[in-house]
């Protein structure tokens, strides 16, 4: 019975440790899709009209 309790925390493990991966790669993506389109805007300010 131990040896079940293992397994099912080891895979949890493996789970939790890839997607801690993923959204660290996921938040720096929109971290400079953001920058990005924020210094665009400033590039463009001056032709904004409202």
């Amino acid at each position: 019975m131990g040896e079940k309790i293992y397994k099912t925390m080891k895979s949890v493990g493996a789970f939790n440790i890839v997607m801690g991966i993923l959204l660290i790669i996921a938040g720096a993506g929109a971290g400079v899709l953001i920058i990005t389109k924020g210094a665009r805007l400033l590039k463009d300010k001056s032709e904004l009209i409202f």
